[in-house]
């Protein structure tokens, strides 16, 4: 399964194909005849394709459907069970891992902890993706792609951290690394978690169902995933969604940029430990989920959770003045403690936007829990075969 380069009819077929395997993807299965109907595609190149993809594995048709004169067709299927992107995160504290099939099943979803007192090492990194791999290819899948999501900003090959502070990383070419672990055998990317997180939501979450959003992780640092006519919104450089270093933090508070003031000082995971007065645990969300058990019978600490909201509001109301999002969706330690933060944003919110008599903006909770920017991760290394640029 390799990259392929435009040339002619071969090109063609690829793309052809690519449209074939987005049709069943997002508009469910469907028989030769309405996949040429979906498509635009001549019947006979549908016949071709989907007996290419049946024999990789990619589709399926129903057999024990009629067929013939007079008679509905036989359905076809998204299948692709054996063909694999792999997504990883690298946070501060913890390392997950999903491997997602081409019909958008997780066939393998896992949390690590970090080992050592500091951020992981990339020794920590690399086992995971070599146990990852090792798994999968005991089970007999192929791998296609894999996309590694981190808490920082990514250079523009898609390939090199250019600067994760809460990682302690500069400039480390870690795709390269990654693909020497996988053998030269797929392709390996790397993405600002935020975004993975976003395209998560999109495919898989609360956003589905909307065009213009806007995600926000929380965890150790704040980012921000920005999805505009269903594609993510990237900058000039690459570095869009850097939210956490807006200056409109607690000036006294060092960031862990180096920088006073940033947004991520008041609304971090750190900085809400700090103001309920509470120890960090595992994970993002274990944490938040011991702080939303104090909070249920504990005024002060529902007390400081509500002024967190309403620092958190006003980030939002800067954000969605310049963005203008359907939706705003909060991740990571946010959910479990939605019922004490959200009420306290979503009043600054509409006190603070302009336009929020005309429109204003949901506050959602992710559904995916810690998964999703390993999840988003996956996505983007199935992206490639709906493109029409790797061959299955």
């Amino acid at each position: 399964m390799t990259p392929t380069r435009p040339g002619g009819t071969e090109h063609l077929r690829r793309q052809n194909t690519a449209l074939v395997l987005r049709s069943l993807r997002t508009e469910g299965a469907a028989t030769r005849t309405e996949l040429a109907r979906r498509t635009g595609l001549a019947k006979a190149t549908i016949g071709t394709i989907v007996a290419e993809l049946g024999t990789g594995g990619a589709v399926s048709e129903d057999q024990s459907a009629p067929s013939g004169r007079g008679r509905p067709g036989r359905p076809v299927t998204l299948t692709g069970e054996s063909i694999i992107g792999l997504g990883f995160e690298v946070n501060v504290d913890y390392l997950a891992a999903v491997a997602l099939d081409l019909g958008g099943n997780a066939r393998i979803s896992t949390i690590r902890q970090v080992e050592s007192a500091g951020p992981p090492s990339i020794g920590e990194v690399i086992s995971l993706v070599t146990e990852t791999r090792d798994s999968l290819i005991a089970a007999g899948h192929s791998i296609v792609g894999a996309t590694v999501a981190v808490p920082g900003l990514v250079a523009h090959d898609n390939r090199t951290i250019a600067w994760a502070p809460n990682l302690g990383w500069d400039n480390v070419e870690l795709a390269a690394q990654l693909e020497a672990v996988l053998g030269g055998a797929c392709p390996v990317t790397v993405d600002n978690d935020a975004n993975c997180a976003a395209l998560a939501e999109a495919a898989h979450g609360v956003s589905i169902d909307v065009p213009n959003s806007l995600y926000i992780t929380g965890t150790v640092g704040i980012g921000a995933g920005i999805v505009h006519d269903n594609l993510l919104l990237r900058g000039g450089a690459g570095f869009a969604g850097e939210v956490g270093h807006m200056p409109i933090g607690n000036h006294s508070r060092v960031c862990g940029c180096g920088r006073l003031g940033c947004w991520e000082t008041s609304v971090g995971l750190r900085a809400m430990l700090a103001a309920v007065g509470m120890e960090e645990e595992s994970t993002p969300l274990q944490t938040a989920v011991a702080v939303a058990a104090r909070a249920a019978h504990d005024a002060q600490t529902r007390a400081a959770l509500t002024t967190l909201g309403h620092d958190l509001g006003t980030g939002l109301a800067a954000l969605a003045a310049v963005l203008d999002p359907a939706a705003i969706v909060l991740g990571g330690y946010f959910v479990p403690l939605g019922a004490y933060v959200v009420p306290a944003a979503g009043a600054v919110l509409a006190e603070r936007l302009p336009s929020a008599s005309i429109h204003l903006p949901q506050i959602r909770l992710s559904s995916l829990g810690i998964h999703a920017a390993a999840l988003g991760a996956a996505e983007r290394s199935l992206s490639g075969v709906y493109a029409g640029t790797v061959v299955l």
